[in-house]
Formats: C-alpha cells, structure tokens, sequence
C-alpha cells in the first residue's frame, strides 16, 4: 500500500494516458489474437500503472472502467481515443475526482456533429498555434478550444462536468519529399478549463502510450514477435515486460536506451542489482 500511494503521489496532476495494445505474436495462424491489453500510462514519469486483458478491441469498452478502479487517479487527467468516449466512463472519471480529455469520432456520431456545428458558429474561441521542425518534416498544429455550448444536447446528463470541446487541425509537410501533405481534424471533449496551449501539451502528452510504451515494448523487448498463445502465458509475459520496462527507466544512471540498459542488464550482475534497487 505505501508502493501505491508513493506511486499516487508522484503522479498526480499528471496526464494517464490509457490505450490498447494487441499482441500479434499470440495468435495462431489465420485465427484472431486471443491477447489485448489495456494499459494506463504516466507520461511524465514513463510509469505503466496497470493493465486489463480483454479478447479483442471491441471489449476495451468494457476493460476500461475495471482499469479506472484498480488505479488511484485523483487529481490527474485521463486521456484515452474515441473507443473511450462513454457516458458510464466519464462518469467513473469524475467520481474518482479526475478531469477527461476524450477524442470524439463517428463511435459518438451526434456528439461529432453538434461539436462541428459549435466550431461553425462560435462567437469566442481560444487558439494556440504550434510549429515542430525536425526529422525533415514540417508540423503545424492548431488547437481551437470552446467554453461556451450552444448546440450540445443534454450536456449535463450525458457528459458530466463537461467544459470544453476542442479542435486540433495538423498539417504536416516533408521536406525533400515526394510524399504529399498530411491533414487531419480531431476533437475532443474535457472537464478541464483550460487555455488552448495547455489543450495541445495534454494531447500531446497521450500519444507517449503508444510512442514510449507501445514501440518500447516492441523494439526492446519484441514483445509482437512474441509467440506465447496461451492467453494466461501472454499476459503474464506482458506484466512481466511492463514491470521490466518501469525498472529500466527508473535507472538514471546509465545514459543510454532501454535496450543497451536490458542487455547490461543481463551480463552485469551488479548492473542488474542496481536496477532491481537491491542495496549490495
């Protein structure tokens, strides 16, 4: 109990990004995955929380509130993509006194529309605008956020403590390319209040579940080319990489990747120690 209020402490106010993952290596030839893990993720500190093993994607749905009650998420602020975006779901987060920021797609198809309608004819909108260069492309990101709803139905009994709806427009443009540019419009839903720089720092932050956790687990630990089937054995080889990947970058000392880590790891018995925070 002290590891997880140690754990809640050090996380609160943090962006809990939660997302799925399927384990491609634990299926059988021509035979659907057994294996999807729902994992909660702490941007900032890069610390997996928990995980719930549903059969496929489609029951994230229900994997999700299970998730929201093994953790101790006061104070900080969920994300998770559309296929979270639930009335039963937000009403979890506000009760265990969180904030949301939940991506709203054609799974929610009226709220989608009365958001667009709100973008069409809103008279005060926040906007921040922001520019990366690098890894020769170009990306600009607007983020248009609205506090004030004129066609959102039933607000207040569907979407509880909703606040804000906002609007992320990306363009991404490659240099010394031939590959043509990139758009795409997503929005949101939140119970924050928010300016718009903070909304583009938040959502951000959620792609670190798939960018440091997700690609992490596939690059240096080749969690996909896994063939563990049996779907106890994959999800406890899943706990296990998890568990790994928290001890290895909770070791600062070592100023290299996870993988260079894992394998010092491996011949350096003092190394290991020292990772596994046994005092020799």
């Amino acid at each position: 109990m002290e590891w997880v209020n140690s754990i809640s402490e050090i996380t609160k106010g943090q962006v809990i990004a939660i997302d799925g993952k399927t384990l491609c290596g634990a299926k059988s030839k021509g035979v659907k995955s057994p294996v999807h893990m729902v994992s909660a993720w702490a941007n900032e500190n890069n610390l997996v929380l928990g995980q719930v093993r549903v059969n496929d994607k489609s029951n994230e749905i229900t994997a999700i509130p299970k998730l929201l009650d093994m953790l101790m998420i006061q104070g900080n602020i969920i994300t998770i993509d559309a296929m979270g975006t639930q009335t039963d779901i937000v009403e979890k987060i506000i009760k265990n006194k969180a904030d949301y920021i939940l991506a709203v797609k054609e799974n929610q198809k009226q709220l989608l529309e009365e958001i667009k309608d709100e973008f069409k004819f809103a008279k005060e909108i926040q906007i921040d605008t922001n520019i990366d260069i690098g890894h020769g492309r170009i990306e600009t990101r607007k983020c248009s956020v609205i506090s004030n709803f004129l066609f959102i139905e039933n607000k207040d009994e569907k979407w509880k403590n909703l606040n804000q709806v906002i609007k992320i427009e990306s363009i991404r443009e490659f240099k010394n390319s031939d590959k043509p540019i990139e758009k795409a419009t997503r929005y949101y839903i939140s119970s924050l209040e928010n300016n718009a720089n903070e909304y583009q720092k938040n959502i951000r932050s959620h792609w670190g579940i798939e960018n440091k956790l997700h690609w992490t687990l596939d690059v240096s630990f080749s969690e996909d080319s896994s063939r563990k089937r049996n779907k106890n054995t994959a999800q406890n080889y899943s706990v296990l990489l998890k568990i790994a990947l928290n001890l290895l970058k909770n070791e600062k000392t070592e100023k290299q990747g996870i993988a260079g880590k894992r394998l010092k790891a491996g011949w350096n018995e003092n190394y290991l120690l020292k990772v596994l925070s046994i005092k020799v």
